[in-house]
């Protein structure tokens, strides 16, 4: 499909998107069949995601009214910034106000990530090296590998404020999550608990995953994408070859139409349900490590081109008009807690989008 047509297409749904959300502080968070839209409030995790494909569909198409629904959306979340409370602020406040202040220059945005990032990094703990994920359950310090997508706005604020409290933390958490989340095939657990004293690990879990020992999908996207971020941050080969080793996991498991089913070590049927969310980050990732591996960079944009492919296609885009204007079909969130299984969710929308534009600016350099 040509990308003019594809955009329009993308256009029409995320207009139908806009008119599909009501017009309150909640966040459209999923969508499905049985459930239909559901929202989020400005606190849960995922809030930013939205107001950031607005920033994206602004960038794609020029039309200044998504300019205008970005602005809107991403200043729901301004209260975030002073939110101790949860790890997410990268996820909330990088994706919003991030796109919003490298779009637009505005020096208020900016103000707004320095705060959050200040917020931020109180949770982190010199003992055990990084950020504190969840302050709910049994863990003692439970730190999850959604983490390291967080880091990216500590890495841009140390740069943009010259200080480096900002870039120690982020080096400390990505290096200490290389060494305890991951195993020697170069997949990653979900969820590793620590001693918040002695900074030893107690235990490693999973908490959307198969198993303890399996490779949740989104999981293995997420510390992909992480790492990938963290060489363009700091040119440390290390992390390079980390996450070239993780890409070649993801890559060698890859079913035919390259979407991954929930976890890698769910039986490979059609009963179970794929993840477009982590084939959207999946594509994303490759598109940004093909212009560092000069070696490989044709083998990495063909692979992603692949993705988006698949996700552009009818089996995974939805039909104009439907599924409350979000773009991608089948993504799950959190299979084992029973919630957003085989449904439509904003964040897969949001790296769908960055992907695009991504293997646009590939093809058009």
């Amino acid at each position: 499909m040509k990308f003019d047509l594809l955009i329009s297409e993308l256009a029409t749904q995320f207009t139908y998107f806009l008119k599909s959300t009501p017009d309150t502080n909640e966040v459209p968070r999923s969508f499905s069949e049985a459930d239909g839209l559901t929202l989020g409030s400005p606190q849960y995790w995922t809030c930013g995601f939205p107001p950031g494909s607005l920033w994206y569909m602004y960038e794609l198409t020029g039309d200044e009214k998504w300019k205008d629904a970005a602005t809107v959306n991403t200043l729901k979340l301004d209260e975030a910034k002073n939110r101790t409370n949860t790890h997410d602020l990268g996820f909330i406040i990088f994706c919003s106000y991030g796109n919003a202040f490298r779009i637009t220059g505005i020096e208020d945005y900016k103000n707004v990530i320095i705060q959050a990032s200040d917020t931020l990094i109180k949770r982190f703990n010199p003992a055990v090296g990084c950020l504190r994920s969840w302050d709910w359950g049994d863990w003692k310090f439970p730190v999850i590998i959604d983490n390291v997508m967080n880091l990216e706005m500590l890495f841009w604020v140390s740069k943009i404020t010259g200080e480096s409290k900002y870039r120690d933390v982020a080096l400390r958490h990505a290096d200490a999550t290389m060494q305890n989340h991951y195993r020697e095939d170069f997949t990653c657990c979900h969820v590793v608990d620590y001693d918040p004293e002695s900074g030893q690990v107690i235990q490693k879990q999973t908490h959307q995953g198969l198993s303890d020992e399996s490779a949740w999908a989104r999981g293995q996207a997420w510390g992909f994408y992480g790492y990938v971020m963290c060489y363009r941050e700091t040119k440390n080969e290390q992390y390079l070859d980390f996450a070239q080793n993780i890409a070649a996991y993801i890559l060698d498991n890859a079913p035919d139409d390259m979407i991954p089913h929930w976890d890698y070590d769910a039986p490979q049927v059609s009963e179970e349900p794929r993840d477009a969310s982590a084939g959207s980050l999946i594509a994303s990732a490759l598109y940004e490590l093909s212009a560092y591996v000069p070696t490989k960079s044709e083998f990495y944009i063909q692979n992603a081109d692949r993705i988006l492919e698949s996700l552009s296609s009818k089996n995974y885009r939805a039909e104009i008009g439907t599924n409350g204007g979000f773009l991608l079909l089948h993504s799950t969130g959190n299979k084992p807690g029973g919630s957003e299984i085989d449904s439509s969710i904003n964040y897969a929308d949001y790296y769908y989008l960055e992907a695009l534009k991504r293997q646009i600016q590939i093809k058009n350099s």
